[in-house]
């Protein structure tokens, strides 16, 4: 089983490539934008890296979201195209629950709260236990006093990703509440580990419909001509 996965659900995109389990060739791109050109070469140059062609693929994988619409659309754009052009399947992976995959072997005995930063004081956000299984759903919170008051009461919480910023104002001084130094992004790695259980139990997506996971209605920024009549 030969997948290429793709991750474009903030800035920039990733990419990998696995057999089986095993990472074969990755790349990432930290840029301010992500771009369908940007994207075809980095997916070409890891299958490349990996030994393979494209046409060697059993599946092609997607972050589904939450994250950025433009980013999102990009990501969702490019497997399809590839899907279509190769006739093979999609699978579509949860943005926030990939990025959990990142941490849960190193906080064995806490709860793992992804953030992906969204407008003002709203982030998206979700909880998983140290399996990896969904605590709370992911859903578009707005931070304030109260936010995640309940699950520090009894547990300890590591929050995380580029929203955790926001999240750390209101909540540093909770004992039970843990922000990492580090910076932790969506990456096509833990979607390929992810997508490879998803295949084994053929849980594909109809390439025809799928749409990704925006969460809430794209609001475009308003101009600065309604901005200065407001």
């Amino acid at each position: 089983m030969l997948l290429l996965s793709i991750d474009t659900s903030i800035r920039g995109c990733s990419v990998a490539v696995h057999q089986d389990s095993s990472l074969l060739a990755s790349y990432d791109l930290h840029t301010d934008r992500s771009s369908s050109s940007m994207l075809t070469t980095l997916m070409e140059s890891a299958v490349k890296h990996a030994g393979f062609t494209l046409n060697d693929l059993d599946a092609i994988a997607v972050a589904k979201g939450p994250g950025s619409y433009t980013g999102l659309r990009v990501g969702v754009s490019s497997a399809k195209g590839l899907c279509y052009a190769l006739d093979k399947p999609m699978i579509a992976i949860n943005t926030l629950e990939a990025m959990a995959l990142q941490l849960n072997a190193f906080y064995p005995e806490h709860l793992l709260c992804p953030m992906i930063d969204a407008r003002r004081m709203e982030v998206y956000a979700a909880v998983f236990d140290a399996t990896n299984n969904f605590v709370q759903s992911t859903q578009a919170v707005i931070l304030d006093d109260n936010s995640f008051q309940e699950l520090l009461a009894d547990n300890k919480v590591v929050f995380f990703g580029d929203g955790a910023a926001k999240c750390q104002k209101l909540l540093s001084d909770h004992p039970n509440a843990i922000f990492l130094k580090k910076d932790i992004r969506p990456s096509a790695v833990t979607i390929g580990e992810l997508a490879a259980k998803a295949f084994q139990n053929d849980h594909f997506e109809d390439v025809a419909t799928f749409e990704p996971y925006y969460l809430k209605d794209f609001m475009s920024p308003p101009s600065r001509k309604a901005s200065s009549l407001a």
